[in-house]
């Protein structure tokens, strides 16, 4: 996921680049002893600002937030020479959109839904904190590679009712306004015909019942819960993942398509869970900056 991210980062510095504020290793919640911890990008100039909230994949057991902000220069394949670009955070904020790079708590120590109820928690803690950081509590969007993709696409379909919401900041409220996802996980039944993935990748995360139990996949698959108030959703998928699938990202669109909601396909020819290629990353770049400009730029009308 780390090559994939740098690359759409790299795809992203054509922007100017004024100032901008980083606050690192805001503790949002504690869990135990366990604090877990978002870095924040912040625009320069006034806000209330956009936010978009990112997270990092790993398959639910690995990967790190700092992912997020690691120059492309310090990632092999991507470039070989000495540069100053930034992370994706970064090149965000310069187009005026606050962002975030969100830790969860990982599995197979958590196992879920503990990672969504970090995401939603992550939400409500920078809507509990708009006005410290300059945030518009009405524009936030999740945005998420594979295993993050999986829990944006969570933020964007569930409610209170899906029992993923946790107890901190019970005030505000969880909901996203719209959703990248890179190459996630929709559906998780369609790898009860793979035992070895099954096996090797959600065992960790679910548990052992999800090899002989249907209804622990189904509560975990973004693609239950897709009613008509989801929030807009762009997928980013290569053709050829053997991990994730295309047909998760088709299967989902199609239901959401169906159901009303704005909907967009991002379709990566021959390529598979990540790529280094620059040109279909800035191409990649291109279709997220549309969408949350078209999603998340403009303020909402008051009622």
């Amino acid at each position: 996921m780390m090559l994939l991210s740098a690359a759409v980062a790299c795809a992203l510095t054509t922007a100017p680049k004024p100032p901008v504020k980083v606050v690192p290793d805001i503790t949002y919640a504690t869990v135990g002893k366990e604090k877990i911890q978002l870095d924040l990008v912040l625009p320069a100039g006034p806000g209330p600002h956009p936010v978009v909230l990112c997270f990092h994949g790993g398959a639910w057991t690995g990967g790190s937030r700092k992912e997020l902000t690691t120059p492309s220069v310090r990632i092999p394949g991507v470039t070989t020479t000495p540069s100053t670009e930034v992370g994706i955070l970064e090149n965000l904020a310069r187009r005026g959109y606050a962002a975030a790079t969100v830790s969860y708590r990982l599995a197979p120590k958590a196992k879920f839904p503990s990672q969504i109820e970090d995401a939603k928690t992550a939400v409500r803690f920078l809507r509990a904190n708009a006005k410290k950081y300059d945030l518009d509590p009405d524009r936030f969007a999740a945005l998420g590679f594979s295993a993050g993709g999986h829990l944006a696409l969570l933020l964007g379909t569930t409610d209170t009712a899906a029992g993923f919401d946790g107890t901190e900041y019970a005030d505000q409220s969880s909901k996203v306004q719209c959703v990248i996802v890179f190459f996630g996980p929709t559906d998780m039944s369609l790898y009860s015909e793979t035992p070895g993935v099954l096996e090797s990748f959600l065992t960790a995360f679910l548990g052992k019942e999800c090899q002989t139990d249907g209804k622990c996949l189904t509560r975990a698959s973004p693609i239950e819960y897709v009613t008509k108030s989801a929030a807009p959703t762009l997928f980013i998928h290569g053709t050829m993942d053997l991990v994730v699938p295309i047909v998760h990202s088709e299967k989902m669109y199609k239901k959401m398509k169906d159901e009303g909601v704005p909907v967009a396909m991002h379709k990566v020819p021959w390529k598979g869970h990540g790529w280094e290629d620059k040109d279909a990353s800035r191409a990649a770049a291109v279709a997220t900056l549309e969408f949350l400009n078209t999603h998340l730029a403009a303020k909402p009308e008051k009622k």
